[in-house]
């Protein structure tokens, strides 16, 4: 199988041209086979919110299921054996040390917090595939080292979505976490983080080459809304949501963790019915079937 360009090796510069230019009286632009943002509907961007036969790619009939679409879970790690997560395809942790490695661990979760979202993703896309790596100790925690060292980790392994329940809001790791957020952006792996669950100033969130999310209050998983007033772009479930947690157990829990990761497994299921979706066209997509969006047709408003 042909590998999307965003996954090959970058061309060698073309003499003549400026850098990161082409070329083009000499090699012709591929083609690119994007899908068109015509008439976008959530029947038209995973299938609706019925169910049905689903599948990968193939935009056809049925929901999607999220099938062929990797999401890299960031957190305190997630517990692979809890019923609401069906398993993982990895499990890592960025080691002590001085060059924080990031390296194969049990699939266990001391806290909780990340076996929460695992679930709440798995809940919307039952065939994504998902990784774990534990960048958190006590579910409230991590040194900023490490959470650079697993996200660089995840945006160079490729993967489709990570899921970033967490922020931080000491400064001096904001221009470093803003260049990776850009380079998994360019890279066609795109982050969704929760904001902050206090008013305070934090990253990744705000940052515009991410999706941010925060909460609605209604208990409906597959309801999101746009939010008109950014930073937090989007409103997902985040209010009393029933979460998988430690030692096989089931909470409610409350916060803009649990909501990131309902917006992360929506992504998923467009992914896997569109698989050539560049981050922006995915946004747009999301705004679109927003619950709350609404277009204009001879002077009647309906929904998206």
């Amino acid at each position: 199988m042909t590998h999307p360009p965003w996954r090959r090796e970058r061309r060698e510069h073309f003499p003549g041209v400026p850098a990161w230019s082409l070329a083009t009286s000499r090699l012709a632009p591929e083609e690119f086979g994007v899908s068109r943002l015509e008439d976008v509907t959530r029947e038209w961007a995973w299938g609706g919110d019925g169910t049905g036969d689903g599948g990968a790619g193939d935009g056809g009939a049925g929901r999607a299921d999220g099938a062929g679409v990797r999401v890299c879970v960031l957190d305190t790690g997630v517990d692979a054996g809890h019923p609401r997560v069906g398993g993982l395809e990895r499990s890592l942790v960025v080691a002590d040390g001085e060059d924080l490695t990031v390296v194969d661990c049990d699939p266990v979760d001391p806290v909780g917090h990340g076996t929460a979202c695992a679930g709440v993703i798995r809940s919307i896309a039952p065939a994504v595939s998902l990784t774990s790596v534990r960048v958190l100790t006590d579910g409230r925690s991590g040194s900023g080292a490490a959470l650079l060292a697993g996200l660089r980790w995840a945006v160079e392994e490729g993967f489709d979505l990570v899921n970033l329940s967490l922020s931080t809001t000491r400064s001096q790791y904001l221009p470093a976490l803003h260049e990776l957020a850009d380079r998994a952006y360019f890279r066609r792996c795109l982050l969704v983080a929760s904001a902050h669950n206090m008013p305070v100033v934090s990253f990744p969130w705000t940052f515009s080459s991410v999706i941010s999310v925060a909460s609605h209050d209604e208990p409906d998983p597959m309801t999101y809304y746009y939010n008109p007033a950014p930073p937090a772009e989007f409103l997902a479930r985040g209010v009393r949501v029933p979460v998988a947690w430690r030692r096989g157990r089931e909470i409610r829990s409350t916060g803009n963790s649990f909501a990131a990761p309902h917006i992360t497994g929506i992504c998923a299921l467009i992914l896997s019915r569109h698989r050539w979706m560049t981050p922006f066209q995915l946004k747009s997509v999301l705004y679109l079937a927003a619950s709350n969006v609404v277009a204009s047709k001879g002077g009647a408003h309906v929904r998206a």
